[in-house]
């Protein structure tokens, strides 16, 4: 079994755990749109969500993909971003590497990128401060060259 269809299980797992802890129902659309976002590469807006899984024969409504999303959110199974636009952005966290955002203030294309020497500064400044890291975000404006 591959790794992808072992973070489906847990995230399904996980999910499953909350919504019985928190009295909520476990149901057939909840499910799908955890499976839709768990397919999912990269950030997503609810419309995009919304189109995909209509297009792929799902039947969800907005009013239950925003809850289940509210869910989500609660369940530490997606993390939200708010990229200087008015459009909320999301994505999976389960199994998804630390990575920080630079965003175009342009065009508001928005790349992921990793360089460990910044999380070593952030867990420094954490160990010398006795704060306990559970995750982070950096989110760096400006203006993307275009390649040459």
């Amino acid at each position: 079994m591959n790794s992808h269809f072992n973070n489906i299980a847990t995230a399904k797992s996980i999910f499953e755990d909350y919504l019985e802890n928190n009295g909520h129902r476990k149901t057939p659309e909840r499910f799908a749109i955890l499976d839709a976002i768990y397919a999912t590469e990269g950030h997503f807006d609810i419309e995009t969500l919304y189109i995909s899984m209509k297009n792929n024969n799902y039947r969800v409504s907005r009013a239950t993909l925003y809850n289940t999303i509210e869910l989500l959110l609660d369940s530490k199974l997606v993390v939200k971003h708010q990229f200087g636009k008015n459009l909320a952005q999301f994505e999976k966290t389960l199994a998804s590497k630390q990575h920080d955002h630079f965003i175009d203030i342009r065009n508001g294309r928005v790349t992921e990128f990793q360089d460990s020497r910044l999380l070593e500064i952030i867990e420094d400044a954490c160990a010398k401060n006795n704060f306990r890291l559970s995750h982070h975000s950096l989110y760096l404006y400006g203006e993307m060259d275009e390649p040459k």
